[in-house]
């Protein structure tokens, strides 16, 4: 074989493969990690001391060919017919799944589905680096090679998740739960702006491995399938409605618990009276998506106040659970905070969640705080930013990070006089507007889009344990539920006017990592 003929196969075989190098960079999903923790602890190019010389690549932003409401994935090293690329994955609202080559903010590959209303989902790339998972506006998720964007139809692809697509849609990042050998990709399900018709919100876990999926729907949980639109409840529909799972996570799962947990948006909760709907709840169920039998998830917890949340609309689900690590000496193990759409950061012991064993009761928070920088009105106070969790390597203390319309704060764990866990706002920075991203952190750099020190709306770089500002980028347009990702030393975030906005420093990107270009010579 000549060396043009072996350099050829070797190609083909990467692009069937999908990734030329194992060890290239990735974000996976959204907030990084299935914990949506928001934190890239593989980052090690940019950082504090070189945050200065960031630029912007793509003049004025990338114009992309459909707009963005949600935040890109990002896989380094894969093998294309036009060689090996660094590529973001991102979803349009319209349902267009866009392979961008992150050097230039060209176009590789697209897929399309059509259906009759909007999706503000995130992509998820499969373990092996072989697949994207996307949401399609039809209902289904999909699944493409990573290279080339053929999508598998066999096997139980593509994969229903509403059958309800004029009322009910993926708005959330889709989660790959992995524990050992075993891969679940979670998918929740949320209403439209104005929370109107027939839909309840249900999660969907898929096991990668062999394509069977479970349902767990959070109204008439007893029912485990997927409700048509308009039927008769108690047979194929559910009484209850308009319960959505809408935080920008999706399923958030826990590696120290094996557990998915959802939170949910306003509904009728009646669970602690020996009902079924779960309205205002976070919830805990297997990564199969399973609970413990007879319509109950494993674990509940329900705020005691959860009557005002429904009358006054502010969902405790506008915000996924995050998961922190807690300090030494702590009396709970395993520890969540589920922000909401009241302004308010809820600590929970995710062993007990309730702290009355079991689920279907009501309160049982370890701490109830409101969000630092506060705010007046909608949308200042309401959370629907994911937090961040990053813990200090220097101290090895677990910080949280919330941002929302009124500015940005940073709250440190710690231990109460009974060694109960507690939140201590360390600093705040105030701001207002109707522009705010969940924030990211990596290499010790806190990152946030929202309004500029000079108005408009800007990506800023934070010192995370002062909230000083390091960095500001020039002006992007409005965001709404985009996030920011950084990833291979770039700074990548997409805004409402269809741009994809990409800062990074003046040497470039480290493109082939391995030395192979997989040009054929």
């Amino acid at each position: 074989m000549t060396r043009t003929s072996l350099l050829r196969s070797t190609l083909v075989a990467a692009i069937a493969l999908g990734i030329a190098d194992a060890h290239a960079a990735s974000w996976p999903q959204f907030g990084y990690d299935a914990a949506h923790s928001g934190f890239n602890p593989a980052e090690a190019t940019l950082g504090a001391a070189n945050l200065a010389q960031l630029a912007s690549v793509y003049a004025n932003g990338a114009a992309l060919a459909s707009s963005v409401d949600s935040a890109p994935v990002y896989q380094g090293g894969v093998a294309t017919a036009n060689g090996v690329k660094n590529l973001l994955f991102l979803l349009s609202k319209n349902g267009r799944l866009m392979a961008i080559d992150a050097a230039n903010g060209s176009e590789v590959w697209h897929q399309s589905t059509s259906g009759p209303q909007p999706t503000t989902a995130s992509p998820a790339i499969d373990p092996n680096l072989q697949y994207v998972y996307s949401y399609g506006v039809d209902g289904k998720v999909h699944k493409y090679a990573i290279g080339d964007g053929s999508e598998v139809t066999s096997g139980g692809w593509p994969q229903t998740i509403s059958l309800k697509t004029s009322v009910e849609k993926g708005a959330s990042g889709l989660t790959i739960a992995s524990s050992g050998n075993t891969h679940h990709l979670v998918v929740v399900t949320d209403g439209y702006i104005g929370d109107g018709g027939d839909y309840q919100g249900h999660l969907v876990s898929i096991d990668l491995a062999s394509g069977t999926q479970h349902v767990f729907n959070v109204m008439c949980s007893d029912k485990t399938i997927h409700f048509v639109l308009n039927g008769t409840p108690g047979t194929d529909d559910c009484a209850g409605r308009q319960s959505g799972i809408w935080g920008r996570g999706g399923a958030t799962w826990s590696a120290a618990t094996n557990r998915v947990y959802i939170a949910t948006g306003n509904g009728t909760f009646n669970a602690n009276t020996g009902g079924f709907d779960w309205g205002d709840s976070v919830l805990a169920l297997a990564a199969d998506g399973t609970g413990a039998g007879n319509g109950l998830p494993l674990d509940s917890y329900t705020p005691s106040n959860f009557q005002s949340l429904q009358n006054g609309d502010t969902d405790l689900g506008s915000v996924s659970m995050a998961i922190l690590p807690v300090p030494v000496g702590s009396t709970v193990a395993h520890l969540g905070m589920q922000a909401g759409k009241d302004g308010k950061l809820r600590l929970i012991d995710l062993d007990d969640m309730s702290g009355q064993g079991g689920p279907a009761h009501v309160g049982g928070e370890i701490q109830l705080i409101d969000v630092p920088q506060g705010g007046n009105g909608f949308p200042g106070d309401r959370m629907r930013e994911q937090p961040a969790v990053w813990v200090n390597p220097s101290d090895h203390s677990t910080w949280v990070f919330a941002g929302n319309g009124s500015g940005l704060s940073g709250l440190q764990l710690g231990l109460d006089g009974s060694n109960h866990p507690a939140l201590t706002m360390r600093w705040s920075r105030t701001g207002s507007s109707n522009a705010s991203t969940s924030p990211i952190v990596a290499n010790g750099v806190l990152y946030h889009a929202g309004p500029c020190a000079d108005g408009g709306i800007c990506v800023t770089a934070h010192d995370p344990l002062s909230g000083d500002v390091l960095w500001s980028s020039p002006h992007i347009g409005n965001v709404h539920w985009q996030s920011p990702i950084l990833v291979d030393g770039a700074l990548y975030v997409t805004d409402n006017n269809g741009k994809l906005w990409k800062f990074a420093l003046p040497a470039g990107d480290v493109i082939f990592r391995n030395g192979f270009d997989g040009a054929v010579r």
